[in-house]
């Protein structure tokens, strides 16, 4: 299958990426088992990179799916730390749970932070210190800000690039998707590895997903596509769409029917306001007590379900 590299980095890779984030708790809530299955039939059939995180709770269903595997596999990882050494615990968490001894990729996460370098610069230097002890491969950066990614050409730390990309530009928080594109081009031309996040707006965009894959994996830098898939079929499907033989448009139409959304079991909410901070896209909002989402916004991300304490929010 065709391979491409991923910048300076030289990590040859298959450009669709296997993004593990709906298999957990914040969202399909598959056990480790049958997402490890889903994730070893995707290694069989030739992906090679897995794109996971310490927020999204699947690290078991990783270290299922790569168990004994002979193969290619690159694991991504992302920490959401605010300092240094919760960072470092990230780090060592993922290393632990995935059994490795070194993580592949790690990248800062700060999807809404506009300036990563500054508010976040001690996990920067955390995570540099961790690629020199040998636990980390490169270090990387995960944002939906444009002026994030702009800065990243400037960081020759900085190795790979996790932008938020989609044609219509949802989930971008300061600008439209052709400044993204531009961000991402230069990125790309300063050496980074690319690879873009939410191409179809965490589901939102499935009813043209041949249409909106085709847009971003159309743009210049752009080294591959993460994307998240919950049956053989998808994955199928997607890996033929990525070799350039789709499958037939019977498979599509049914795939692209599909649609997920928010569901906060208000019933039990108890109007805390925590799911309005973790919330990238500021699509929730607190209505007569209840915590209540505006669904042309919300991306689909699962992140508010990761910071409300009473468990009452989850994609489906």
């Amino acid at each position: 299958m065709h391979h491409v590299t991923l910048g300076a980095t030289g990590i040859q890779f298959f450009p669709l990426v296997f993004g593990t984030l709906p298999l957990g708790p914040l969202q399909a809530g598959l056990s480790p088992a049958d997402g490890g299955r889903l994730i070893r039939h995707a290694l069989e059939r030739g992906v090679t990179m897995l794109d996971t995180a310490t927020l999204y709770d699947t690290y078991p269903h990783v270290r299922e799916g790569v168990a004994g595997w002979q193969g290619e596999v690159t694991i991504v990882t992302k920490t959401h730390a605010n300092d240094g050494p919760t960072a470092r615990a990230h780090v060592e968490k993922g290393l632990r749970e995935l059994g490795r001894e070194r993580l592949d990729i790690v990248h800062l996460h700060g999807a809404r932070v506009a300036d990563p370098f500054t508010d976040r610069a001690d996990v920067l230097a955390e995570l540099a210190r961790m690629k020199e002890e040998g636990k980390i491969g490169h270090v990387g950066l995960s944002s939906h800000y444009i002026s994030a990614i702009r800065k990243g050409v400037e960081h020759p730390e900085i190795e790979v690039i996790h932008p938020l990309i989609n044609r219509t530009g949802m989930g971008i928080l300061d600008g439209g998707p052709a400044e993204m594109a531009e961000a991402i081009a230069a990125c790309a031309r300063a050496g980074k590895g690319v690879y873009a996040m939410k191409a179809l707006a965490g589901g939102n965009l499935i009813a043209e997903a041949r249409a909106s894959l085709a847009y971003v994996r159309g743009l210049e830098g752009v080294h591959g596509v993460a994307i998240g898939m919950l049956s053989e079929g998808e994955v199928g499907a997607n890996i033929a769409l990525f070799s350039g033989s789709a499958p037939e448009d019977d498979v599509w139409r049914e795939l692209e029917s599909r649609r997920r959304k928010l569901r906060i079991m208000d019933n039990f909410c108890k109007g805390c306001g925590g799911c309005l901070d973790a919330c990238a896209s500021g699509a929730l909002s607190i209505v007569d007590g209840k915590a209540v989402v505006d669904e042309e916004a919300c991306i689909l991300c699962g992140y508010c379900a990761a910071s409300c304490p009473e468990f009452i929010i989850r994609v489906v």
